[in-house]
This record gives C-alpha cells, structure tokens and sequence, in this order.
C-alpha cells in the first residue's frame, strides 16, 4: 500500500518562509519522480515543482522559480519543499505527488497523491 504523508503547512506573513514534508510509504520503485502541486479556492490544479529521486534533477513552474526549492533525502523516502518569500498568492492547499514515470507538469502523469496541506500568506 503506497501513502504519501505531508506536514508543515500553517500559516506566514507575506515575506515569510514555510518547508513542507513528504514521506513517502510504499515501493521505492513507484516514485521515480515526487513533487508537489497546490489549489487555491475557485481555482485550477497547478504544477508547483518535481525532482527526479534517482539523480535529484529538480524542475519548478515559472511562478514559484528562485522562491521555492525540492530536495529530498532519500534515506527517509522524504520530499521537501522549501518556500521563502511567500506571497499571498501562494495561498493554496499543497499536495504531495509520486510517479513512475519521468517528472512532469501534467497531473496525470503521478499515481499517488497526499491529502495536502494547507499553506495560507497574509499581506
């Protein structure tokens, strides 16, 4: 049974900084690449970052690009998510994602999903 378990959400002041976790449980094999996407209320599903789990290539959507950083320690199945100058615009609930396949934007491309996180940013 494969289970993706998030933590570190709450919430920041504009400016501030949040690390989310994701340890993940299950085949090894299952996530070759993990990452994380959010929604906010009223809104799309969006991409927010990847990392490859066998040679730590990382990829981030455009938005959050120089603010955020994926990395993962792999002797604790762990993803993490550092996000500094939040902005209230990142207000959204964060989800944890783990594939088979190589990392991708595309929701479709991750079998497993966390239940999310909640990250609120005030002004």
């Amino acid at each position: 049974q494969v289970q993706l378990v998030e933590s570190g959400g709450g919430s920041v002041q504009a400016g501030g900084s949040l690390r989310l976790s994701c340890r993940f449980f299950g085949y090894t094999y299952i996530r070759k690449c993990m990452g994380w996407f959010r929604q906010a209320p009223g809104k799309e599903r969006d991409w927010v970052a990847s990392i490859d789990t066998d040679n730590d290539n990382t990829y981030y959507a455009a938005s959050v690009a120089g603010r955020f950083t994926i990395s993962q320690d792999n002797a604790k199945n762990t993803v993490y998510l550092r996000m500094n100058s939040l902005k209230p615009e990142d207000t959204a609930m964060y989800y944890c994602v783990a594939g088979a396949a190589g990392c991708s934007a595309d929701s479709g491309e991750y079998n497993y999903w966390g239940q999310g996180t909640q990250v609120t940013v005030s002004s």
